[in-house]
């Protein structure tokens, strides 16, 4: 038996990177997974890779589009999965963007971009999880992507810091509020992870004159992590099955850091 063998999962931002991962594992584990993501093709991929996964350990998988500033959007995304799985008993609010710009030169229009995705996202995305979890009144765990971000600013990235912070606080929010129908808030905070969003902020980092090379940027972040190395997506996945399992059905609020020691707190 899986640790979270018959619940039912939603994970946004799951074409890719973390949110894939996060898919992957809890599929391994015997979880119905529902890959989402605005990127409906990568989506969709991310969910026909998944299913030997699911076939060996006994579960479904599905895919869905969405939009997550887009409550409409996020509302289908929930029906779909209750229609495919019969009810919704775990949902990861992942999906995230980033854009650096040098503190100087942010634009209300890279703030409102990072900001919405990242924060107003989260609050819809646990907003309607919510809804639907009390709609079955069988409880139910939402489960946020945070950050090391959520815990210091970086120079170069202040919106997405601000997001992340936002993330921190809209999980306690709701972990206050969702108690009394038996709903536990929690997230997650990763440090720096080899995936493709990092990618993409490393070629930002060198457009705004932050970094002269490739790599460079994630070398100088990995110096200041005590593992010595930054993470894989595999490095992430351990803890964000635990708080999808009956194992953390005891904690709310709270955000575990995973980031190899890099920020203290």
């Amino acid at each position: 038996m899986g640790r979270v063998s018959g619940r039912s999962c939603l994970v946004t931002g799951a074409a890719r990177g973390i949110g894939r991962a996060i898919g992957r594992a809890l599929l391994e584990e015997g979880a119905d997974v529902c890959f989402a993501d605005i990127d409906e093709g990568g989506a969709r991929r991310a969910a026909e890779d998944a299913a030997e996964l699911a076939h060996n350990a006994g579960g479904k998988v599905a895919y869905c589009g969405v939009n997550v500033t887009d409550r409409a959007s996020v509302q289908a995304m929930i029906a779909h999965v209750a229609a495919s799985f019969g009810k919704l008993d775990v949902s990861f609010n992942n999906a995230g963007v980033n854009k650096p710009m040098n503190f100087l030169d942010v634009t209300e229009e890279n703030w409102n971009f990072i900001m919405n995705v990242n924060a107003l996202g989260c609050m819809i995305g646990m907003q309607e999880a919510a809804h639907q979890m009390i709609r079955q009144a069988t409880g139910g765990k939402i489960i946020n992507t945070a950050s090391i971000a959520s815990r210091q600013g970086f120079d170069n990235v202040a919106p997405y810091c601000a997001s992340k912070w936002a993330v921190v606080s809209l999980t306690q929010s709701g972990a206050r509020d969702l108690a009394k129908h038996n709903i536990t808030v929690t997230g997650f905070a990763p440090g720096v992870v080899a995936t493709e969003m990092w990618e993409e902020v490393d070629r930002d980092l060198m457009n705004i004159g932050a970094a002269q090379r490739p790599g460079q940027a994630m070398e100088e972040f990995a110096s200041g992590i005590l593992k010595g190395r930054v993470a894989k997506p595999a490095d992430i996945t351990g803890t964000t099955t635990f708080l999808a399992s009956p194992e953390s059905d005891y904690m709310t609020g709270q955000i575990v850091m995973i980031d190899g020691g890099m920020t203290l707190v």
